[in-house]
């Protein structure tokens, strides 16, 4: 199948090309730093930035993609569900 925008130069703001499944976890980092996140089902998402600071998300909605840098997202305050690190 050809792809239009092969030859474009993927940003921060272009859309995602690659998603993986995100287990909350405290001490383990995730596959590779996120362009965005979206929540399957809703509930609290705590993250860590990649600048270091870690955030509490509350009352994050189903079906919202949040648009974070991220390399962790902790188990410890989530409570939403069916997480996707999209990059």
């Amino acid at each position: 199948m050809p792809d239009r925008f092969a030859s474009n130069i993927p940003s921060l703001t272009s859309p995602a090309t690659h998603g993986f499944a995100v287990t909350p976890n405290d001490t383990l980092d995730l596959s590779e730093a996120t362009r965005a996140i979206y929540v399957g089902s809703g509930g609290a998402l705590a993250l860590r930035f990649l600048s270091g600071q870690t955030i509490i998300f509350v009352g994050v909605a189903a079906g919202t993609v949040l648009p974070v840098r991220a390399d962790r997202i902790l188990a410890t305050g989530t409570t939403a569900g069916s997480l996707v690190g999209l990059v």
